[in-house]
């Protein structure tokens, strides 16, 4: 009686134990649809979130840039023992009229052992015609800055929904050989009872038991290919491998024609702006014109003001050094400086310079044609790709009843084992060539949007 009590507890808190961590898995588990995944990915991946610390390192180089028309203050002080103090060599006659031009000069020092010094300078910048220049270039710097983290969220996204939409598919191929095994099984053990009878030879059950296992085994690879997805969604997504996420959408939701007409009227009605690669060459064409003007303007003059206040003083006695007054000293001044020549120096920098400019104008218009290269062939693409999944969906059908047919025909008795074996190989290989077809449209179709500037437009 006790024994049983005990197995009794121990039931019910297995089954409690279960439970809460039923519950515990289902509280943690998240739910993504395609544009839930893609907007979690670009908020948490790793190369985001770099592209992100790049912008703000390039924001901090602008302050740096702006902070040199601010004041610059900065102050010194030292404190020197003269060791030897230098001599200085005067003549003969400096000490007594009367001595011989040919007399010997006389070593003299000037200074004291212990000197000291302590200044504060103010410099400030006034004119300068290429800062000036600089701070324009900097907000086409910032905006730069601001195009690299879309480009990222960009690349993001394309991973993310390739990745999303490649679980899809794996789970829908899945459930179809769940159905497949369920089918087959059922006509496999249908067969032994008719072999047990008499009315079926031993190899009919055989055969048949090999394409069992044989779809078993399909299933078990393509289960694994499921997790291996899960494992790069997540990892696209930036989430860790072992959180437990869930997709809300599913293959069935997808509308082909749709999919075709919003393609066709992005291309109809692009604009090239609507490209970060594009948008981001513009930007490198107006910073490499900034930097064409900045060499000209290098001729201009420069212009500063600048002002020191002080003390110093000097002894032979350390400790009067400390204990004596010490004298104030005060300059106040303007820099100004202008390049003369420069041996054509900032002629030839500006004549490269020039070039990268023209070379980057030359890569924006050959950026133009491979847009519309790209919008043209994931058209064609496109439209091809669903036109061959349309195909391998009918040929699906189609396998699918000489399936049932040829299966009906052999339970009846008029048709052979063989027959089965074969409309169930050919229906196999319409399921896998429709996936295929599936994963290409799928995949064609994030291409599609790509080109068009459609995949991602948030900010």
């Amino acid at each position: 009686m006790k024994l049983r009590n005990t197995r009794k507890v121990v039931a019910i808190w297995l089954i409690t134990l279960l439970s809460s961590t039923s519950t515990l898995l289902a509280q943690n588990r998240q739910d993504f649809s395609l544009n839930e995944a893609i907007k979690f990915a670009v908020d948490n991946n790793i190369n985001v979130k770099n592209s992100g610390l790049d912008a703000l390192s390039s924001e901090a180089r602008i302050q740096e840039l702006k902070g040199v028309a601010l004041p610059q203050v900065s102050v010194a002080g030292q404190v020197m023992d003269n060791l030897i103090i230098q001599r200085v060599f005067l003549p003969a006659v400096f000490f007594d009229p009367k001595a011989s031009p040919d007399a010997p000069a006389v070593p003299v020092q000037f200074g004291v052992k212990f000197s000291g010094s302590m200044t504060g300078s103010v410099n400030q910048l006034l004119f300068d015609a290429s800062y000036r220049l600089g701070l324009r270039a900097a907000e086409t710097y910032r905006q730069l800055a601001q195009k690299n983290i879309k480009a990222s969220k960009i690349t993001v996204a394309e991973q993310v929904a390739k990745a999303y939409y490649g679980v899809l598919v794996n789970e829908q191929q899945i459930k179809l050989l769940d159905l497949n095994i369920a089918r087959v099984d059922t006509l496999w053990r249908t067969t032994q009872e008719l072999n047990k009878q008499g009315f079926a030879e031993k190899i009919d059950v055989s055969r048949l038991e090999v394409q069992v296992n044989n779809l078993k085994s399909e299933r078990q690879n393509v289960k694994n290919l499921v997790e291996l997805s899960y494992y790069l969604l997540k990892f696209q997504m930036g989430l860790g491998i072992n959180d437990n996420i869930t997709l809300t959408e599913q293959i069935q939701d997808i509308d082909l024609d749709a999919v075709e007409r919003t393609n066709m009227q992005a291309a109809a009605d692009f604009d090239y702006s609507q490209r970060i690669e594009f948008s981001t060459l513009q930007s490198q064409i107006q910073l490499a014109d900034l930097d064409v003007q900045n060499t000209a303007k290098q001729y201009y003059p420069r212009l500063s003001a600048f002002a020191n206040y002080g003390y110093n003083a000097g002894r032979n006695q350390f400790s009067h050094l400390l204990t004596d007054p010490w004298f104030n000293l005060a300059t106040v001044g303007i820099n100004l400086s202008a390049p003369i020549f420069d041996g054509f120096q900032k002629k030839y920098q500006s004549q490269q310079k020039r070039f990268i400019l023209q070379k980057t104008q030359n890569n924006s218009q050959l950026l133009k044609n491979t847009i519309d290269l790209q919008i043209r062939q994931s058209t064609i693409t496109l439209g091809n790709s669903l036109q061959t999944l349309r195909t391998q969906k009918r040929n699906v059908e189609l396998a699918q009843e000489v399936a049932r047919v040829t299966k009906i025909k052999y339970q009846a008795g008029v048709g052979s084992n063989i027959e089965v074996l074969d409309a169930e190989n050919s229906f196999r290989q319409a399921q896998s060539n429709y996936f295929s077809s599936l994963y290409n449209f799928l995949q064609t179709k994030v291409d599609a949007d790509k080109a068009n500037g459609k995949l991602y437009t948030g900010q």
